[in-house]
C-alpha cells in the first residue's frame, strides 16, 4: 500500500506485481527495482546462495550505498515483523477499498500470514 501511495504522491509509474516476484514489474519506475526485489526475496527465503548472488548483483548495479540502505531496511523489517509475531500482534484491520484492491490484484490472501490482515468475519 505504501508503494502505491508513494508512487501516486510522486507521480511515478509502478507495477505492484514487482512485490510478488515479477522482475519486469519490479523494474518499472523504481531505480534498481529488479535487483532490490531479488535481494529482498532472497533474504525472505533465507537462501544463502541466493543472498550472495542478489547482494552481489545489487552492489554491481547500484553501488555500496544502496546495498547498505537495502540491507538496513530488510533488517529493520525483519525485526519489526518478529516482534509483532512474537507478541501475537495482528495487523490492523484494513477495510479500505484501496487495500482490498491491492490484496486482490496481488493475490495476497494466498499467503498464510494473510490471516493477520483479514477481518474476523472473513477468516
Amino acid at each position: 500500500m505504501m508503494l502505491r501511495t508513494s508512487a501516486m504522491t510522486t507521480d511515478t509509474e509502478v507495477d505492484l506485481q514487482g512485490v510478488v516476484g515479477n522482475k519486469t514489474s519490479a523494474a518499472t519506475g523504481i531505480a534498481y527495482g529488479a535487483e532490490l526485489m531479488s535481494f529482498a526475496e532472497s533474504i525472505a527465503l533465507r537462501d544463502e546462495h541466493s543472498i550472495v548472488e542478489s547482494r552481489d548483483g545489487l552492489l554491481a548495479a547500484a553501488g555500496p550505498a544502496v546495498l547498505v540502505d537495502a540491507a538496513g531496511v530488510a533488517a529493520n523489517f525483519q525485526r519489526m515483523v518478529r516482534i509483532a509475531d512474537s507478541i501475537g500482534l495482528p495487523f490492523d484491520y484494513m477495510d479500505s477499498t484501496m487495500v482490498q484492491e491491492i490484496q486482490q490484484e496481488l493475490g495476497l490472501k494466498r499467503f498464510a500470514s494473510s490471516r493477520h490482515s483479514l477481518h474476523p468475519d472473513e477468516g
